[in-house]
C-alpha cells in the first residue's frame, strides 16, 4: 500500500513539474505589425521562453540572430504577458498558450505612434 501511495505521490510531482514549464522552449511563427494608419507589415518571429513556476526569461526577436531581453514575464494559467525592451521601446505582450501554440497581441508606442501586432507561434523542432 506505501508503494502505491509513493508512486502516484510521484507522478503527482511529475505532472506539477511539467506543467511549470509548460512554456519552455523555441517558438517559432509569425508577427504582424499594424501602425496607428492602419498600414500592416508581416514578419517572422522568434521566441527562446524560459518557465520558472510564474516568471517567464529569454528573449523575443524576428529570428534566432535578432533576439530582445525579456525584462518582465508572467504566466498564470494559459496567460502569458512579456515586456520587451527594443530599440529603448518597451513592447507589451499578452499571449494565449493553448498546447503548443501561442497567440495573442502586442503593443509599442514609438516617436508619437502606436504599433500593435498580432503574433502567432508554435513550438519550434
Amino acid at each position: 500500500m506505501r508503494t502505491i501511495l509513493c508512486i502516484l505521490l510521484l507522478c503527482a510531482l511529475a505532472g506539477l513539474a511539467i506543467a511549470d514549464t509548460q512554456a519552455t522552449g523555441k517558438w517559432s511563427g509569425t508577427f504582424s505589425i499594424t501602425s496607428a494608419g492602419g498600414d500592416a507589415k508581416d514578419t517572422t518571429a522568434y521566441l527562446v521562453l524560459k518557465q520558472n513556476g510564474a516568471e517567464i526569461t529569454g528573449t523575443v526577436g524576428p529570428n534566432e540572430d535578432e533576439q530582445y531581453p525579456i525584462v518582465k514575464g508572467k504566466i498564470e494559467g494559459n496567460k502569458i504577458t512579456l515586456e520587451v525592451e527594443h530599440q529603448e521601446h518597451a513592447i507589451k505582450f499578452d499571449l494565449v498558450l493553448a498546447e503548443d501554440r501561442i497567440t495573442g497581441q502586442a503593443n509599442m508606442s514609438a516617436e508619437g505612434q502606436t504599433l500593435s501586432g498580432k503574433l502567432n507561434v508554435t513550438r519550434a523542432k
